[in-house]
């Protein structure tokens, strides 16, 4: 008789349950993790609103302060020991003034760069500008704010005697060279997202290289085009060093980008380098200017939030 061998076991694979339970750990701490930052980042928020709100409110409800005065009044002068008034109009005025400046330099010149990057530029070449106008970003403001006091001052009093050694257009102008990477970039990013498809339709109808930059890839880009000059619009309202050396301490109602004027930003620094009073009004209402700044660029979000919303298109 023949013995019949056995079949050999099959041996399956060890360790495969311990990786199992391995790659279910880190994916259970990656997110947590991600849960982590999104609360965080939720607290953080509405800490900075808690805060702002109830500061605000202690500051409305001094002897010396009303809320329609805040909101209407066209003086605002704070100063110890001389007759306060709380009009927040001036400097509202001063911080759109200098954004007004900045954006009217920012907007179409990112704009251009965009376009052309996108659409006339060589890909090397496209290579070396687009990260040096990225570094230009990462440059401190305060090396702005010094850079307009010593070079674009001086430059637009040799111009026109009519300009201040603080004025609105010198910090406008600064504001937008920090706001011209932020354009560029993402207008650059929104124009190349659109498929090539169209291009190449618009081509094949005889249209110029112009012609489809201008009336066929920037309107498909609208809505990123938009949320880009919408940041560019927040991120030159927010601004603080540059405002506060360049555009002076002198809030006022004026439309005259030569004058002094003093940015809600600018204020908030005066206040807290330690001149006034901890409990006085003046200490107070730079938290009312602060939830005032708050609105401002709460609302130009939700501009570029429905924006992007409205005119966003999908491409298959």
């Amino acid at each position: 008789m023949t013995a019949i061998n056995p079949q050999p076991a099959v041996s399956l694979p060890r360790g495969r349950p311990k990786s199992k339970i391995l790659r279910r750990v880190r994916e259970s701490c990656i997110m947590a993790g991600l849960i982590g930052c999104g609360v965080f980042s939720i607290a953080t928020t509405l800490t900075i609103i808690v805060i702002l709100s109830v500061e605000a409110l202690r500051f409305f409800r001094l002897d010396e302060v009303s809320f329609w005065g805040f909101i209407s009044g066209t003086k605002w002068s704070p100063l110890l020991g001389a007759e306060k008034h709380f009009g927040v109009w001036p400097l509202i005025c001063g911080t759109l003034l200098v954004t007004a400046v900045a954006m009217a330099v920012a907007l179409p010149l990112g704009l251009i760069t965009a376009i052309w990057l996108s659409e006339y530029a060589k890909p090397k070449v496209r290579a070396v500008i687009k990260p040096v106008l990225e570094v230009l970003a990462g440059i401190p403001t305060v090396v702005f704010g010094f850079f307009a006091l010593t070079v674009i001052t001086p430059g637009l009093r040799w111009l026109h005697e009519g300009f201040g050694v603080y004025n609105a257009a010198s910090a406008g102008l600064a504001v937008a060279v920090m706001c011209l990477p932020i354009v560029t970039s993402l207008a650059e990013d929104a124009l190349r997202a659109v498929p090539r498809s169209l291009r190449e339709g618009a081509f094949g109808l005889g249209a110029t290289r112009f012609e489809v930059a201008v009336k066929v890839v920037t309107p498909a880009a609208l809505s990123g085009i938009v949320a880009a000059f919408l940041l560019a619009i927040a991120r030159a309202v927010g601004e603080t060093m540059i405002v506060a050396l360049a555009a002076g301490a002198s809030p006022s109602l004026t439309l005259d980008p030569r004058s002094e004027v003093q940015p809600m930003t600018g204020y908030m620094v005066q206040i807290f380098l330690g001149d006034a009073s901890n409990y006085g009004a003046e200490y107070y209402s730079s938290y009312a200017v602060a939830a005032t700044l708050f609105l401002m660029t709460l609302l130009l979000t939700l501009i570029g939030h429905r924006v992007r919303v409205r005119y966003r298109q999908v491409y298959e």
